[in-house]
């Protein structure tokens, strides 16, 4: 008889990595959600990073993401370890580049995977690796006229 972790659903799928990008134009929860859709995934993750009206004490009027040109490249081997690591059944990321103001979405990643623990884990290294490693770069511009770079990695 098989053991639990034999069947082909607890291990990862085939191809996991559903939906990568980095964008201009606003971003999903639908999308994100529908990509990590998976019969074989009991528990799905989802984060989502927007712009908020504050930071390090400071009002935040407005901020605009660019990325380097390699940036969904470098996205694309950030999900890679994440797949490697974990029982990925489906994963997709997104990022803004460009304008933004206070509220919008900036950020959504999902992953599922078998069980609820591994979605969760998963999930946070998948945004973690992403903010550290992927070349986005954010530009603060505060409320008393200041301005801030900050860099993702």
């Amino acid at each position: 008889m098989a053991s639990h972790s034999d069947h082909p659903g607890e291990q990862a799928a085939h191809d996991p990595i559903r939906l990568l990008a980095v964008r201009d134009t606003p971003l999903s929860l639908d999308e994100v959600f529908r990509a990590v859709g998976d019969d074989a995934a009991g528990g799905t993750a989802l984060f989502v990073g927007t712009v908020r009206n504050h930071d390090g004490g400071a009002d935040v009027d407005k901020l605009a993401y660019s990325s380097h040109p390699g940036a969904e490249a470098e996205l694309r081997q950030v999900a890679e370890k994440v797949v490697a690591e974990f029982p990925v059944r489906a994963l997709a990321a997104v990022h803004r580049v460009g304008d933004l103001r206070v509220g919008d979405l900036a950020v959504v990643v999902a992953v599922s995977c078998p069980h609820r623990g591994e979605a969760f884990d998963a999930c946070r290294k998948l945004i973690d690796d992403l903010k550290h490693e992927v070349p986005i770069w954010k530009h603060q511009t505060f409320s008393d006229g200041t301005e801030e770079w900050v860099g993702a990695c």
